[in-house]
């Protein structure tokens, strides 16, 4: 199994990490991962590819992705030109919902990324300054650890949302596409998550569907998302039970069902393989 669930003390009593202009090789990113937490990644230089959900992006100076819990993703930096990057983790619960006459939620920006599955923004010149400096101002104050140090981080994430939100308002969309993919990657990639849990996947009748060879289908599919095919479907169907099991009352029997797994005993193991918890477990643990 490729993808890591990546952990977090979610008990912690200040749910936040901070990796601070990081520049990373194709040979020391990540292989697929993903984690209840919410993340921001801010790239100062450098170019490469990014993979989240379904979708393939370009980075780029200046970019931001917002990758909401829950969500695969995995950076394919330039072995020439390798991202510089900034990564923002925080857990959903260090965002308190605010009521001052108007509808506001600081998490909107990432409900929007998810709902219209686009994970990029590319802000301007000025919004650039600003998420630069109040993630240097983030460091800082991690740093020095001074009284309050935690209000002042979280300050300064609340001031990156909001500018993100009034942004996410107003953007037009740029291509999901980085342009480097084979144009069948992404159709297959739409397919898989249109039917996850509601039909058998197999790698024949992918790459039938494809119209590529077995052997093509196989070896281009984990050079662009870094996992087998019988991986990637398995991780999302393990994302689509978490969200089962997070937003309704449905019986593991029925969640086990809804997404495609072949019995309770099977999802049971496979589930605490890629979660380190049973689906009981979680279900408790963020209840």
């Amino acid at each position: 199994m490729r993808a890591i669930h990546k952990r977090f003390e979610d008990s912690d009593h200040f749910p936040f990490s901070l990796v601070y202009r990081d520049t990373k090789s194709p040979q020391s990113e990540l292989p697929d991962h993903l984690h209840d937490w919410y993340e921001l990644v801010y790239v100062y230089s450098g170019k490469g590819t990014f993979f989240i959900n379904h979708s393939f992006y370009e980075m780029n100076p200046g970019n931001v992705f917002l990758i909401p819990g829950n969500t695969v993703h995995r950076a394919f930096p330039d072995e020439q030109s390798p991202v510089t990057s900034s990564a923002i983790f925080f857990a959903p619960r260090l965002i308190q919902p605010m009521e001052f006459g108007e509808s506001l939620s600081l998490l909107r920006c990432f409900e929007q990324a998810r709902k219209s599955k686009c994970y990029k923004l590319e802000p301007s010149q000025d919004d650039r300054t600003t998420f630069s400096r109040l993630i240097d101002k983030m460091n800082e104050e991690w740093l020095s650890q001074l009284p309050n140090f935690r209000a002042a981080i979280v300050i300064r994430l609340y001031d990156f949302l909001l500018t993100l939100n009034r942004m996410s308002l107003q953007k037009s969309e740029p291509p999901r596409s980085s342009g480097t993919e084979p144009a069948w990657i992404r159709t297959i990639l739409d397919y898989i998550e249109a039917n996850i849990g509601a039909r058998e996947m197999s790698l024949s009748d992918l790459s039938s569907r494809a119209a590529v060879t077995y052997a093509h289908f196989s070896r281009v599919f984990k050079q662009y998302t870094g996992m087998n095919v019988s991986e990637y479907i398995l991780i999302k169907k393990i994302m689509l039970a978490k969200e089962r099991l997070m937003r309704t009352d449905d019986t593991i029997g029925s969640v086990c069902l809804e997404c495609g797994f072949e019995s309770e005993s099977y999802f049971y193991k496979k589930f605490k393989l890629v979660t380190g918890m049973t689906p009981v477990e979680y279900r408790r643990s963020i209840r």
